[in-house]
């Protein structure tokens, strides 16, 4: 161990009476669920017979992205199990929402452990599953020397590595060294995440491309979306999709410039974290409240979609829709491709650093308008660019053609990562041979 591994597990060590502590703090506050603490201390493990595969995605944009990579799996083996971790309450009901039913009898979901020695070894020592997928840039040293230690096969999937992200790995080089050397291979996003990951100290590193323009289109309820429909008739309707605290203030003043021009414009937000909803009602007002009940009634001005799953409902209903995440700095952006393929104009705000890669695509292609650079979003500028869109049907016809095209642009992606996946995993037993003689884990 490094220097900087051994710092970081003896802290990890000394410190998990406090997270202890910490977890049911958040419980009280929804952010955990209470009966299931244990899994965050590696416990309530129920694994099923057969090979298991383990997949880990952070949190909903990484946990949603391998939904096209588990049904291409499931599609290979029919055999194969799943064990799916996420970090985060709103990822794991999402996950469960969105996921076929013909998979549900062969997935397991579980919240990942902290990243305590003794709660990762817990969690390992109960599920033993044959072979672990990372999503995107989950690295957590302690969990991920566990798997060493257990010689389970690692892969690290649609990697991305932000260069402010790899300024801080520099700080300790051992540390990176050692935990991002643990992945046989890493599938990178592009080449520049390629570049840093292998300076942060990957092994064999392979630009795949980006799993999540393999996702399938988010789902609506068509009866709903007609009910929206005619409730909210010919109004025009500018729609700030996963918005982050600071932003509703931005979008507010943007809708007071923007409803000067365009009368019965309907601005409806959706806070990424849904418990922000009576806060955010509180400080907008005239805001109506779908999460208790409100409709977006004819002098409805701020609709607050204070609710999970409905993302592409109101992508379907918009003229328009603003990236949340991207409006102030450091930001780093939501994905954009949702509304891509949903045919929904879209606008970005000046920070998109975690989708460098796709919003370069969407710019060079026509596909999107964004904001110039600035610390923060300029509500006049943001009310302009918006205007443009709800008012010019052919500029919104060129914004949707330009989008839709990079959104099919990774065809069989997830068909190529689950092939090597499936080469990395063990095979299964041949029928009659003793198990001391089939092939170890190396």
């Amino acid at each position: 161990m490094t220097p900087g591994s051994l710092a970081w597990d003896a802290t990890a060590r000394l410190t998990a009476p406090f997270w202890r502590l910490h977890l049911r703090r958040r419980a009280r506050r929804n952010k955990e669920i209470p009966a299931r603490l244990q899994e965050r201390e590696g416990g309530g493990a129920a694994r099923p017979p057969g090979r298991l595969l383990w997949l880990h995605g952070a949190s909903v944009g990484e946990s949603l992205s391998i939904l096209p990579l588990i049904e291409a799996l499931a599609r290979r083996d029919p055999a194969l199990r799943f064990l799916v971790t996420t970090g985060t309450v709103t990822s794991a009901e999402l996950l469960m929402r969105r996921l076929p039913e013909t998979l549900r009898p062969r997935l397991q979901h579980r919240f990942v452990p902290l990243d305590v020695p003794d709660w990762a070894d817990r969690f390992l020592q109960g599920w033993r599953p044959d072979a672990g997928v990372f999503v995107e840039s989950e690295i957590w040293p302690n969990l991920l020397a566990a798997t060493r230690r257990a010689r389970i096969p690692m892969l690290l999937v649609n990697a991305r590595l932000s260069e402010r992200s790899a300024r801080g790995w520099r700080w300790a080089p051992g540390l990176a060294r050692e935990a991002f050397s643990t992945f046989r291979l890493v599938l990178a996003q592009s080449e520049a995440d390629a570049a840093r990951l292998r300076a942060a100290g990957a092994g064999e590193v392979r630009v795949a491309g980006n799993l999540k323009y393999a996702a399938s289109p988010l789902p609506a309820d068509a009866a709903e979306l007609a009910r929206l429909r005619r409730l909210v008739g010919d109004r025009p309707v500018l729609f700030a999709a996963s918005t982050h605290a600071g932003e509703e203030g931005i979008l507010a003043l943007t809708h007071e410039r923007l409803a000067r021009r365009l009368p019965g414009l309907l601005t409806v937000i959706a806070p990424r974290h849904p418990e922000r909803g009576a806060e955010l009602a509180a400080s907008l007002p005239g805001a109506v409240r779908r999460g208790a009940g409100g409709e977006p009634g004819p002098e409805t001005g701020l609709y607050l979609v204070d609710t999970l799953g409905e993302l592409g409902l109101f992508y379907r209903l918009a003229g328009a829709a603003v990236i949340g995440k991207s409006l102030l700095a450091p930001g780093g952006g939501q994905n954009p491709l949702e509304p891509a393929r949903l045919g929904c104009p879209i606008l970005l705000g000046p920070h998109m650093g975690n989708f460098a890669d796709v919003t370069a695509r969407l710019l060079a292609a026509g596909g999107a308008v964004q904001l110039p650079p600035a610390p923060a979003a300029d509500p006049a500028m943001l009310a302009d660019a918006a205007h443009g869109v709800l008012t010019d049907t052919r500029r919104a016809d060129l914004l949707r053609q330009g989008a839709a095209r990079v959104a099919e642009g990774a065809s069989g992606l997830a068909e190529d990562v689950a092939r090597t996946i499936a080469e990395l995993l063990p095979q299964p037993p041949t029928p009659g041979t003793p198990r001391e003689c089939q092939e170890e884990r190396t």
